[in-house]
């Protein structure tokens, strides 16, 4: 899928990806680091997708060391940092690193790409167009029956200082349940990294994690380091797709959450299957979807979307579903029990029936003044 003007992000175009993975090491912990390395690469060699490794040292500080990785596309690698079994791999390199930045960049171009040519599928055909906004999501459940108290808590604290540095500002934050789960996304423009490391360093948002953690289904102490990175890494939601219309953005838009469970190893297919709606419905005047973006982590598949008017007013657009056999092939991926829905997505009465179960509890929305 060559990417349009209006695409600021997409994992879906089938170019070739590279990950760069920047290190600070403890002095002392070379061997103990270059260890638990040997045995990531033994592993990560065998997972679908992953073509090669290389791990650097630096020339100029003997303790920052690079790991980069190509692989075949963007989704494979995605399965895999996503995965149980990657925050198991890695959990022996945590003692080692004083500090990790983590970077992934599809390729456009390259020098000396022997059979490989420009317009081949496995490069980039063009240059992406952003909006400089980088987009993220949280993700979690609380245990059953703690759902009213939860959102209490999540809704009443006062937002953080939206000016991080003179590169990095928060843009919006957007709250939102569905059931006992949580998904909190965020829009930031600079760097995503700095940006959630100064909201996190906040007194009033320090007080608010507390407050749930008794209500959390799984166990964290952020007092420790461990227990805060391998939560915050299980609760990752990548966005995987971005697309914003070409018209003039309407007055009144209104920002909604989907929530669309996939079948057992469906999620990345469908959350394909909804980018690809909604490239399609950047196009369509009529299509009441000024925007959107797609989160995907294992089977959990988020869609935030900013329409006009209300999203019964146009529950196929709403749900991502117009075109012939849309309906069908999202009933193939779709867990319609996790939503309620059981039958045929081809009837009125089951569209508006998923479009009910999947429309998240907004909690809150916060958008930064210019």
């Amino acid at each position: 899928m060559a990417p349009s003007g209006r695409i600021s992000q997409s994992v879906f175009d089938g170019s070739r990806l590279r990950v760069i993975l920047l290190l600070d090491l403890y002095e002392g912990a070379q061997q103990q680091f270059l260890d638990a390395y040997e045995l990531m690469r033994k592993q990560v060699a065998s997972v679908p997708g992953h073509i090669s490794d290389q791990l650097c040292q630096s020339i100029e500080n003997p303790s920052q060391w690079l790991i980069t990785s190509e692989w075949e596309s963007a989704p494979p690698f995605l399965a895999w940092v996503n995965s149980e079994e990657h925050v198991e791999t890695v959990k022996p390199m945590h003692s080692c690193v004083r500090d990790t930045r983590s970077m992934r960049y599809s390729i456009l171009r390259e020098t000396n790409p022997g059979q490989r040519t420009a317009a081949s599928a496995d490069v980039q055909v063009e240059p992406r167009v952003g909006d400089g906004v980088a987009r993220h999501a949280l993700t979690f459940t609380v245990k059953p029956g703690s759902e009213s108290k939860v959102a209490e808590i999540l809704a009443g604290y006062e937002s953080p200082q939206a000016q991080v540095d003179e590169n990095t500002r928060l843009r919006r934050t957007s709250l939102f349940m569905h059931g006992n789960r949580v998904v909190r996304a965020v829009e930031v423009e600079g760097d995503l990294l700095v940006a959630l490391r100064h909201v996190a360093r906040q007194p009033q948002v320090r007080a608010v994690e507390e407050a749930i953690n008794p209500y959390l289904e799984q166990d964290r102490d952020l007092t420790d380091p461990e227990s805060a990175r391998l939560f915050f890494t299980r609760a990752a939601l990548p966005a995987v797709h971005h697309v914003v219309s070409d018209r003039p953005a309407p007055a009144g838009l209104r920002r909604h959450a989907l929530y669309y469970p996939a079948k057992e190893g469906q999620g990345m297919a469908l959350a394909r299957l909804l980018s690809h709606q909604d490239r399609a419905a950047a196009d369509d005047p009529d299509n009441p979807v000024h925007s959107s973006t797609v989160f995907q982590r294992d089977d959990i598949v988020v869609r935030l979307v900013d329409v006009t008017g209300d999203l019964d007013l146009d529950p196929v657009a709403s749900l991502g579903l117009k075109g012939p056999g849309k309906a069908a092939e999202l009933e193939r991926l779709l867990d319609g029990a996790a939503v309620g829905v059981e039958g045929s997505l081809e009837t009125e009465r089951n569209i508006n029936r998923l479009l009910s179960h999947a429309d998240m509890l907004p909690v809150t929305d916060r958008s930064a003044h210019s």
